[in-house]
Order: structure tokens, then sequence, then C-alpha cells
């Protein structure tokens, strides 16, 4: 149930970073925008300094839906482009979104209505879950593995797929945490941060297609051995005084002397 006195959601912003995608772009900006969700949605697209012509395409795009776009010149990473766009958010719920296909875009829907019903703050689009199998790239699939067993020992906050896209957010939360990752980093900080909160975070089973790197994916091992550091410095090493900002609603904190 909805916390009382918490109004209903009427407004999803789906934060988009855009790297070297014009490959694709263009269909996806037509499914995004034709997207039908339970409230109205706001795309925030930012461009982290691609290379090719997909900014152009996106300035260009007559979109149907609220849309901001934010030009970053020079490429900056992932976690700097999800920041800029999260700052720029006015929806009630912010939820992150690749400028791909290897997430189905119809599976928000589901984690729409579990936030609607007011049951959580945060839900995790779980793409291994037992209730959705499919094959997946070995070599990906035993890293996420590895990290995600890792998040959930450090941190304490247990989830199947730590390293997925599909995070959803109340924006009083997600905007009120101090965001420090630039690249692929988001991940293991946001989750590592969220743990801290008092806060009820939920899983949904969501498809996954993986795409290779013919195909456009930037993730690669070197990503895979920084998140191992991400994830002990965010949980082992970092101040716990420097997770959260001063605004954050005293409703989610533990002990607010603890964290501010």
């Amino acid at each position: 149930m909805r916390a009382p006195g918490r109004p209903k959601p009427k407004l999803v912003s789906l934060v988009i970073p855009v790297y070297n995608e014009a490959r694709h772009l263009q269909e996806f900006l037509i499914a995004i925008d034709r997207a039908k969700f339970p409230i109205a949605k706001e795309l925030i697209f930012i461009d982290d300094g691609s290379k090719d012509n997909s900014a152009e395409i996106i300035k260009n795009f007559r979109f149907r839906s609220k849309t901001i776009f934010i030009d970053q010149k020079q490429n900056q990473g992932k976690g700097a482009a999800l920041k800029k766009g999260i700052e720029a958010a006015t929806g009630d719920i912010i939820g992150i979104q690749d400028a791909d296909f290897e997430y189905e875009i119809a599976d928000v829907n589901t984690i729409l209505k579990m936030m609607l019903d007011g049951g959580c703050e945060v839900v995790y689009g779980a793409r291994f879950s037992k209730l959705n199998p499919q094959v997946h790239r070995t070599f990906h699939y035993l890293v996420n593995r590895l990290l995600t067993t890792l998040s959930n020992l450090l941190s304490g906050l247990y989830v199947r797929d730590m390293e997925t896209c599909y995070k959803f957010f109340r924006r009083e939360i997600l905007q009120n945490i101090e965001l420090k990752s630039k690249r692929f980093g988001f991940e293991p900080e946001i989750t590592a941060k969220i743990a801290r909160l008092k806060i009820r975070v939920k899983e949904v089973p969501i498809s996954y297609f993986p795409r290779n790197y013919m195909e456009g994916k930037k993730i690669t091992w070197k990503d895979g051995i920084a998140a191992l550091w991400h994830l002990f410095y965010f949980n082992l090493i970092l101040s716990k005084k420097k997770f959260f900002k001063s605004t954050m609603p005293t409703e989610f904190l533990t002990n607010k002397a603890q964290w501010l």
C-alpha cells in the first residue's frame, strides 16, 4: 500500500544516456516515444559526446512525448551522463533506460505498476530471474553473477541483478543521493547507497536481449575490474556521511545523524 499522505505518481522520467548509437537510434526513438505507460512520461536524453550523428538524430526527431535534451560536448562517461539527467528530471518516478533494444520497453509497465501500487520506493528489473529463463552470453553472465554476489555480501541488500539497467526510484530518493561515479560504477554505487536507506526495494523479472560489440556494446572487461573497486569503495571505504544530501527526507533515513 502507498504510504499515507503520499500522492500517487503522475509522471515518470526516463533518463537515457546516448553515446554513438546512430545505427539504430531512429528506430529506438520511435519505439520509446510511442510507448504507452500507465502514467505520463518524460524522456531525458543526454548525448555524452557522441562522435557520430546521434545528437543530430535526437534534435531532429519530432517527439510526441515531453522531452529534455542535454548535449555534453565531451565524453564524460555513463555515470556522469546519468547524474545530469537525474538532476534535470521532474517526474515523480525516475527510471534508467539505455538507448538500445537490449531491454524490452514494455517491461517498464510491470515495473511502474509495482511502484504505483505503493508497495515500494525502488524497483529493479531482474534479467536472471528463474521466472524468465533465457540464454545469456557466458562471460557477461558469469561476471554479473560475481559482481551481484559481492554486492549482496557487502551491502546487505539481496538482489538478483545488481548490474541491471532497469532501476526505478521515487524522485525524492534518487535526487537526494550524492552520485560520484562517472563511468559504469553507477550500478554498484547506487545499490550500496540505497541499501542504507529505510525503503522497500523489489525486483521484477524482465526480458533481456544482449548485443555484442559489433552491435555497439560498450562495457568491457576493464569495466568489470573497475566495478570490483567500486563495490569495495562504496560499501567499505567511502564515508557514509557522503552518501546523501541534507535534503533527503528523514523518513528514509535510519539515523539522520549517522548519514548527514
